[in-house]
C-alpha cells in the first residue's frame, strides 16, 4: 500500500472497505475513534504460549486465528489481508485499532507477523534515478518511435491488444533470441499488475504503494516518480491534450498520463515530468475503486467504476448493498464529471427487510465494471463487461456486455450471458448473513470486450467470460448473439479472466481453468486458444505446459489468467506458474519460454523476485517485451519485479 505518513490512510482504507480491524470478543466495537477494551484470553499478553518461540504462522494461530477465521464477525478473514498489504497491517498493530491487542509482542515479531499476513517485498532500496535528466518536452536522444501510439489496457481503442509491427519492432524470428535486458524492483510490493505504457522512450507504470514511475526503456532508471494516495493497479493511458487546456502550462498543448487508484481517485499528470495537473474522485460511494484502466478518447476520459463492497458485505453489520457499477465521462482538461452511466439503471433502495445481524437490506446492487472500456467511433458507443450482482435477485445487467452512448452515457443495449449470479464475500466465508440466496457462481466479465471487423466488413463485439465461454455479439442489432463457444470448464477464477487479443485473422483466448474452480465440473483445459472470428471455431489449442507437476512450487498452477498480447506473427502470454511464453500466431507452437519465478538483480542493486503472472499482460515496444511478475492474492505467488527483454546481440 503506502509508506511513511500515509500508513494511517492505509489503515483508514481498511475501515473504508468495511473490514474493520477491530478486536474480537463480546460486543467489542469501535466508536468515535475509541478502541474496545475487550481482549479475549487467547490474545492477552503473557499467554501460556511464548510468542518469542513461535514462527509467524504459529504466532498467527496462537494470537489471531480465533478472531480472523470466523470467531468474530467483524474481523477480516485471513484471505483479505493480502488486499491490504504488509505496511497497513503493521500500522494497525502499532498505531491503529489493533495496537492494544498486539501488546506483549516485540517490534520484530510484529513485523514478521505483518509480513506473513500481508506479504513482503524483497526490495527496499531507493529507485535508481537516471544520470541524465529528462527535460520537460525534450525527446530522448535517438527517439524515433511514433508519439501517438496506442496505450492503456486494451492497447488499441477497439480493445484488441494487438500491437502493429512498426511499433513492436520485433519479428517472429527474433523471439527465440530474447534475453533479459534489465529488471526493476517495486519497493514494498507483493504484486505487480499495472500494465506498462510507452511514451517517448520511457515506460510509465504504477505500483502497489501508489508510486507511478517513468522508466527509461533502455536502462530501467527513473526519469520521474509521482506518489498517488493508494495503489495504482490499472494501465496508464497517455494522450496529447488541446492547446491551452492547462493554465499552468502556458499556451502549448502537452501530453498527459491518466490513471486511477484503489481509493477511487483519478489523476492527470504531465507525462514529461510527472507534475500533477488535476485529481478528482470518480464517485462519492465510499467503496468505489478503480481497477479497469481509464479510456482516453477525444477530449474525454471514460473511467470504469468497480468497488470493494463485495468485501464489505462480509461484515454482518454492514447494510448490503448500495454500490452499482458504471462508467464516468470526465473532461480531460479539468477532471469535471460530464456524465455517469450506471450498469444498473435503477438506484438501490431499502427493501424493508433486515438481515439476521439487524442491518438494513438494499436492492439492486453490484454489476461492477473491472475492465477497460472499448471505443466504437463508428456507432458513437463504448462497450464494457460487468460483474456479478451483490444482492438478490440478481440485476438483469449483471454478468453482461453493455453498450453506452459516448455523448450522453445512456445505456443503448445489454446482453446478459448468465442470469441469477449474485455473490459477495459473505458467501466466501461460509454463508454469512449478507450472502445472497443465489451464492454465485461469480462468473463475471473481467476482460474488456473487443471490437473486430471481419473480412466481409461486418463488425462483431467479442467478449470472454470467466465461465469459459466466448461470445460474438452484433453491434448493429442491439448486441444480438451471433455465436458462442465454451472453451473450458470455467470458474470464479477460471475461463477468460483478464483479457483476450485479436489479430486480423484470429481471436486469441487464454484459459485459466484453475484447480480451485469449486462447483465447476468437466475437463480442465488451461492453455491458449485461437478461434476463427467469423464462426468461433477453434483453429488451434496449445495446452499450458504443467511445470507444476515436475517442480516443487507451492501455490503453482499452469493456468493462463493474465491478458495476452498479439503482434504480427506471435502471441505473448503469462501463466500463474510464472512462465512467460511466446506462441506462433498461426500454429500455436511455443517459440520462447522464460521462467520469471526466480530472483533478479535489479537496476537499483536490490534483489527482487518474480512470481505468478496475473491480471495485466505483456507489452511490446521498440523491440522490447515488458512484463510484470508477482501476484500475491489467494494462493498466487508473490513477486515485485518488472522485466524488460530484448533480442540478444547475436540475434538476427
Amino acid at each position: 500500500m503506502v509508506h511513511g505518513n500515509s500508513l494511517k490512510r492505509s489503515a483508514l482504507l481498511w475501515a473504508a472497505l468495511g473490514l474493520l480491524l477491530t478486536a474480537c470478543g463480546n460486543d467489542s466495537s469501535v466508536s468515535s475513534g475509541e478502541e474496545s477494551a475487550t481482549v479475549p484470553v487467547a490474545l492477552e499478553a503473557g499467554a501460556e504460549t511464548s510468542a518469542a518461540a513461535l514462527q509467524p504462522a504459529e504466532l498467527y494461530k496462537a494470537r489471531c486465528a480465533q478472531c480472523h477465521e470466523g470467531g468474530y464477525p467483524k474481523a477480516p478473514h485471513l484471505v483479505t489481508f493480502q488486499l491490504l498489504g504488509r505496511d497497513a497491517i503493521y500500522a494497525a498493530m502499532t498505531e491503529g485499532l489493533m495496537r492494544e491487542h498486539a501488546q506483549g509482542l516485540s517490534d520484530q515479531e510484529l513485523q514478521a507477523l505483518a509480513t506473513h499476513l500481508g506479504g513482503s517485498a524483497r526490495a527496499s532500496a531507493p529507485t535508481k534515478s537516471c544520470d541524465a535528466p529528462w527535460i520537460s518536452g525534450e525527446e530522448i536522444p535517438g527517439e524515433e518511435m511514433p508519439q501517438q501510439i496506442p496505450t492503456g489496457w486494451g492497447i488499441t481503442p477497439q480493445g484488441t491488444r494487438f500491437i502493429d509491427g512498426d511499433i513492436a519492432r520485433l519479428s517472429r524470428d527474433q523471439i527465440p533470441g530474447l534475453e533479459l535486458k534489465w529488471a526493476f524492483a517495486y519497493p514494498g510490493a507483493t504484486r505487480a499488475r499495472s500494465q506498462p505504457a510507452y511514451y517517448k522512450g520511457a515506460v510509465l507504470v504504477g505500483s502497489q504503494d501508489g508510486t507511478v514511475y517513468a522508466l527509461n526503456l533502455q536502462t530501467g532508471c527513473a526519469h520521474w516518480t509521482f506518489k498517488a494516495a493508494a495503489e495504482v493497479r490499472n494501465a496508464i493511458s497517455i494522450g496529447s491534450t488541446a492547446k491551452g487546456m492547462d493554465p499552468g502550462m502556458g499556451a502549448g498543448g502537452r501530453t498527459h498520463a491518466f490513471f486511477g487508484d484503489l481509493q477511487g481517485n483519478v489523476y492527470a499528470l504531465d507525462a514529461d515530468n510527472g507534475r500533477l495537473i488535476w485529481q478528482r474522485r470518480a464517485s462519492d460511494h465510499p467503496h468505489v475503486t478503480l481497477t479497469g484502466a481509464p479510456r482516453l478518447h477525444g477530449d474525454r476520459l471514460y473511467v470504469p467504476l468497480s468497488s470493494t463492497e463485495w468485501a464489505a458485505a462480509a461484515d454482518p453489520a454492514y447494510p448490503c448493498c448500495t454500490f452499482r457499477g458504471g462508467v464516468v465521462a470526465m473532461d480531460t482538461a479539468s477532471g469535471e464529471i460530464l456524465w455517469t452511466g450506471y450498469s444498473i439503471t435503477e438506484a438501490p433502495t431499502p427493501t424493508g427487510e433486515r438481515n439476521s445481524g439487524g442491518a438494513e437490506r438494499y436492492h439492486p446492487s453490484g454489476a461492477p465494471i473491472w475492465n477497460n472500456p472499448t471505443i466504437d467511433s463508428k456507432r458513437n458507443r463504448l462497450y464494457v463487461g460487468t460483474g456479478e450482482a451483490y444482492t438478490s435477485p440478481a440485476a438483469p445487467t449483471s454478468d453482461s456486455v453493455l453498450a453506452f452512448d459516448l455523448d450522453s452515457g445512456e445505456m443503448v443495449w445489454s446482453f446478459q450471458a448468465t442470469a441469477g449470479d449474485a455473490w459477495n464475500m459473505a458467501c466466501f466465508i461460509g454463508g454469512g448473513t449478507n450472502c445472497p440466496e443465489e451464492d454465485g457462481p461469480d462468473v463475471d466479465f473481467g476482460a474488456s470486450p473487443m471490437l473486430i471487423t471481419l473480412p466481409d466488413g461486418r463488425d462483431l463485439v467479442i467478449a470472454g467470460q470467466k465461465l469459459g465461454v466466448i461470445y460474438a455479439l452484433d453491434p448493429d442489432n442491439d448486441g444480438a448473439l451471433v455465436w458462442k463457444n465454451k472453451i473450458g470448464r470455467g470458474g470464479f477464477a477460471g475461463g477468460v479472466h483478464w483479457g483476450m487479443a485479436a489479430s486480423p485473422e484470429r481471436i486469441y483466448a487464454p484459459n485459466a481453468d484453475t484447480v480451485f474452480s469449486g462447483r465447476f465440473k468437466g475437463e480442465r483445459k488451461p492453455g491458449l486458444f485461437a478461434l476463427k472470428p467469423d464462426t468461433g471455431e477453434i483453429a488451434w489449442f496449445t495446452p499450458a505446459p504443467d511445470v507444476c507437476a515436475t517442480e516443487d512450487r507451492p501455490a503453482c498452477d499452469p493456468g493462463l489468467s493474465a491478458a495476452v498480447t498479439a503482434i504480427p506473427g506471435a502471441v505473448f502470454a503469462g501463466a500463474f506458474d510464472g512462465h512467460l511464453r511466446a506462441y506462433h500466431a498461426d500454429t500455436g507452437e511455443i517459440l520462447w519460454d522464460f521462467d520469471t519465478n526466480q530472483s533478479f538483480e535489479t537496476v537499483s542493486g536490490e534483489v527482487a523476485h518474480g512470481g505468478s503472472i496475473e491480471a495485466d499482460g505483456p507489452v511490446v515496444f521498440d523491440g522490447h517485451v515488458l512484463v510484470n511478475s508477482g501476484y500475491l492474492f489467494g494462493d498466487r505467488m508473490a513477486g515485485n519485479v518488472l522485466l524488460a527483454f530484448a533480442p540478444g546481440s547475436e540475434t538476427p
